[in-house]
């Protein structure tokens, strides 16, 4: 009984049998070109770089930009301003995000009537 062992790529196949039927398999599998991995193009890559979400903190630091934070807004208002604008940021969520850029001095807050912060520039 005739063996024979055809490595491609990243497999490898083991036949067992007669001389024909080892032969037939090598004629069949062991012209096999080796799979290279796929490199992606660089129009491949800038689109999913395209595609990248932006983070809450990039949401609320482009809105201050658009001068949004000249008048003092509530959470409740800033949340109100990001889904007109498209984006889905839960209060509780947004609450965090707010408070960082408080205490990176990238925006301030001041307590309004009652118990509400208010953040504005």
């Amino acid at each position: 009984m005739a063996k024979a062992t055809i490595k491609t790529g990243s497999s490898t196949i083991t036949v067992e049998g007669t001389e024909a039927e080892v032969a037939r398999m090598i004629a069949m599998f062991g012209n096999l070109p080796a799979s290279k991995p796929r490199a992606r193009s660089i129009a491949a890559r800038e689109h999913k770089d395209e595609k990248k979400r932006l983070s809450a903190t990039d949401l609320l630091i482009a809105l201050k930009e658009e001068g949004y934070f000249q008048k003092p807004h509530t959470l409740s208002d800033i949340a109100h301003k990001l889904e007109e604008d498209g984006f889905l940021i839960p209060t509780t969520t947004l609450s965090g995000v707010v408070l960082g850029l408080v205490q990176k001095k990238q925006l301030r807050r001041k307590r309004a009537e009652g118990k509400k912060w208010v953040y504005g520039q």
